[in-house]
């Protein structure tokens, strides 16, 4: 009865799916974690924050939107920008 054709199974067996047994089962777990996994990937990829705007990361940032002042000051403090670069960006930002 196993892998054969029984009357509430149908010709699909009784331990897994399309008459491979365990190992039919195995790859209908993988084809349903890998569906999810995709949408949950795409629900991430196209609900990002809008043009222009920062969210920081991690436990520290809780997900809040910086200002581009904001972003300027951090990216200076990093030691990403020359004092010059920092005083000509933030003169752009003030007209």
């Amino acid at each position: 009865m196993y892998g054969g054709f029984s009357p509430c199974l149908g010709s699909w067996g009784s331990w897994g799916g399309f008459g491979f047994g365990l190992i039919g089962l195995f790859i209908n777990l993988a084809l349903v974690v890998g569906i999810i996994l995709l949408v949950v990937w795409a629900v991430k990829k196209f609900t990002a924050s809008p043009a222009g705007q920062v969210q920081t990361a991690g436990p520290a940032g809780g997900g809040q939107v910086l200002s581009a002042r904001e972003v300027l000051d951090i990216r200076y403090a990093r030691g990403e920008l020359s004092r010059e670069e920092y005083q000509q960006m933030k003169a752009e930002l003030s007209e």
